[in-house]
């Protein structure tokens, strides 16, 4: 295999493990949410803030390796918090 081949499998698994991170925290709240308590509860905030900060450190981290670009970074992000943000508004409407 070659170097620039080993590179792009790297960054390929990189952004797959953030991505399913991502979609572990999605689940998290999700289930928290339909059985657990309210997004005005102080332990739903507590929750959302720590997975969303140990995400935001590892994407950090795979940045700085350079194993994914921050523009990639930021959209997995972005892309979280919009599906979060429209959980959140679809529990308000129950």
């Amino acid at each position: 295999m070659l170097a620039s081949e080993m590179i792009v499998n790297h960054q390929e698994k990189a952004y797959a493990i953030l991505q399913a991170d991502a979609e572990k925290i999605l689940k998290l709240i999700k289930v928290q949410m339909d059985n657990l308590t309210m997004p005005q509860c102080p332990l739903y905030e507590e929750v959302l803030d720590t997975q969303m900060f140990g995400l935001s450190r590892e994407i950090d981290f795979a940045v700085r390796l350079g194993l994914i670009d921050s523009k990639d970074g930021k959209t997995i992000l972005d892309a979280l918090e919009s599906e979060l943000s429209a959980l959140h508004d679809a529990s308000l409407r129950k």
